[in-house]
């Protein structure tokens, strides 16, 4: 063979190596892409998996207290137990629950006008929607039939008969109106539980009473230790008798909340210690409350 075809022949060769290693390339490039989709595709699925179980809709919770207090009023003076079951939408915004008290006894008044006692009990449903952050709305059906069948009375769980005295229905409003301080307004519909006034006639006149709370955070701590204070009144624009009070309209429910994490062991258990006032029945009480879970 000579020179010239040798050297022809070379750079064939040449040529289709360098087809063949063009192939390999596009080979393994396509593999490589493929490769990279699929494990991006992985972990767009293990991030939305990631996300998914974080969401829980139904959750529970346990608190402990000394006594339990509501809108100035003392509930019950003994050590009682909460609970709450709850379902949350995955933004957060919407909220249905149950609410339930279980406590010592205390003495209650029966119908032959003898002292017998009753163990607080309460089992309450609620409702809210958070339209922001910082403004919500709630509806509470109220149901605390502590001594009912004690005094007597025939328990029904659904009456909300305006005499029979433990079931009631309140609408309320929240709003954060600065980053420290938020507002409360509550309003007793249909004048459940004994929210009437009774007329000349001997007519039952609703009152519709509005309890409004004002809360400001005043001193706060790096470790989340804070100190708030606060102040509720409640009136009627139909009645001079309140749900809250004997008379007019009234201040019921001033006093200051600290609120720490208390660590016990290995456990830490947020709590709050309650200093309240009532001006209006002039009662002073200190309540704990430790959540628990």
């Amino acid at each position: 063979m000579n020179q010239l075809a040798q050297t022809q022949g070379a750079f064939k060769a040449i040529k289709k190596g360098k087809k063949t290693i063009q192939a390999i390339a596009v080979v393994l490039l396509l593999s490589a892409t493929s490769i990279q989709a699929q494990k991006n595709k992985n972990e767009v699925f293990k991030d939305t998996e990631e996300v998914e179980d974080k969401y829980e809709p139904f959750s529970f919770g346990l608190r402990l207290k000394n006594m339990h207090l509501w809108h100035g009023f003392v509930v019950t003076p003994g050590p009682m137990v909460a609970t709450n079951l709850e379902y949350n939408t995955r933004d957060k915004k919407f909220v249905f629950g149950f609410w339930g008290g279980a406590g010592a006894a205390s003495d209650v008044t029966n119908k032959n006008g003898d002292q017998v006692g009753a163990h607080y009990k309460e089992f309450s449903i609620y409702t809210a929607y958070h339209f922001t952050d910082k403004f919500f709305i709630e509806a509470v059906t109220h149901n605390n039939y502590t001594g009912v069948e004690e005094r007597g009375d025939k328990l029904h769980y659904w009456s909300y008969d305006k005499t029979q005295g433990y079931n009631f229905v309140d609408l309320n409003f929240g709003y954060q109106a600065t980053k420290n301080t938020s507002l409360y307004l509550a309003t007793i519909l249909g004048g459940g539980s004994g929210d009437y006034e009774v007329q000349a006639d001997g007519s039952l006149k609703d009152s519709y009473t509005h309890y409004l709370e004002v809360k400001s955070k005043v001193w706060q701590k790096k470790n989340g230790t804070n100190l708030s204070l606060f102040a509720g009144g409640a009136w009627s624009f139909i009645t001079d008798k309140t749900f809250y009070t004997e008379g007019k309209g009234n201040f019921i429910n001033v006093g200051a909340v600290l609120s720490k994490n208390v660590k016990l062991g290995n456990y830490v258990f947020p709590v709050d210690v309650t200093a309240m006032w009532n001006p209006e029945k002039e009662k002073t009480v200190l309540q704990v409350d430790v959540k628990l879970f």
